[in-house]
């Protein structure tokens, strides 16, 4: 599988990183099969949160032989100091881990949460002290949503994040202002060698007066064709690497299209875009 520098933290990261939400609801024995067909197929960069079930209980056993592998990216929700602090120490008893390679401030979505985490007293203190202290490498920031790109380029401005974490779709970017705000912060980042997480690889749309059939928050591409043509469009984009989805099942060919991508022409690049048809809508992503 292709690696791809990971901005100024110098990691030759997997194009496709383990999104380990996909194995929080799985039982021990499958997610790790799960893990071990990550490692497989050449995976080495997981990315995981505190909110993701039991993503971090299944992860644990496999530590510290896995974070000898795999660069740790992990998440706090947390908005202030104090409780970003418990929530580290959370984090590192249920991973077994004592240190990471990348640690974020999780869902940073909106101005108003923005000056929160920057503010004195804020979550972002805890990263600082925790790079202070060598318990992370590196810090970042995530989120999704409409409002995403343009929180993330006011969070640069007031801090050097050495990544962020957003989403980075064809579905999305038929929304010409989504798209517009997306390419702004990626160039910034590239700019100023901010490492490109690029999340929702399969995002076609919501989930709106249906029931959920598989474990994605949206209405996810399921076959083989599909998912090939919507990862090797995230990848063409100037980013680095992309969680994998939240659904294992999909992880088989998730990972075979990523051993087999091909850059895709501008000019298909754009034909994807154009042929973006949402069964429903998601706001919450932007898909109109």
């Amino acid at each position: 599988m292709e690696k791809r520098r990971l901005g100024r933290t110098e990691h030759l990261s997997s194009v496709v990183t383990f999104g380990s939400y996909s194995i929080g609801k799985l039982d021990q024995d499958a997610a790790d099969r799960v893990i071990q067909l990550s490692l497989d197929h050449g995976v080495n960069h997981i990315d995981i949160a505190p909110g993701y079930a039991s993503a971090m209980e299944r992860v644990a056993p496999w530590m510290p032989d896995l974070r000898s592998k795999m660069f740790l990216g992990a998440k706090t929700p947390m908005r202030t100091r104090d409780d970003a602090w418990r929530n580290v120490e959370n984090i590192m008893d249920r991973m077994n881990v004592d240190s990471f390679d990348l640690f974020q401030l999780h869902s940073v979505i909106d101005k108003d949460t923005l000056d929160v985490v920057t503010s004195d007293g804020g979550a972002l203190q805890t990263l600082i002290e925790m790079k202070d202290q060598g318990l992370t490498k590196w810090i970042g920031i995530t989120g999704h949503g409409p409002t995403v790109p343009r929180t993330h380029m006011e969070a640069l401005d007031r801090y050097d994040f050495d990544t962020v974490m957003f989403p980075v779709n064809a579905a999305m970017y038929k929304n010409s202002k989504y798209r517009s705000d997306a390419e702004e912060l990626i160039a910034i980042c590239n700019r100023k060698d901010v490492g490109v997480q690029a999340i929702k690889m399969l995002a076609r749309g919501g989930w709106e007066g249906i029931i959920p059939d598989i474990g994605t928050w949206y209405d996810a591409h399921r076959e083989q064709p599909e998912i090939e043509q919507a990862l090797w469009w995230q990848l063409s984009q100037p980013i680095h690497t992309a969680p994998s989805c939240g659904e294992a099942t999909l992880l088989p060919m998730v990972l075979d299209a990523a051993e087999r991508f091909e850059t895709l022409s501008e000019n298909r690049q754009d034909e994807i875009v154009d042929g973006q048809n949402p069964p429903r809508p998601h706001p919450a992503l932007a898909i109109l």
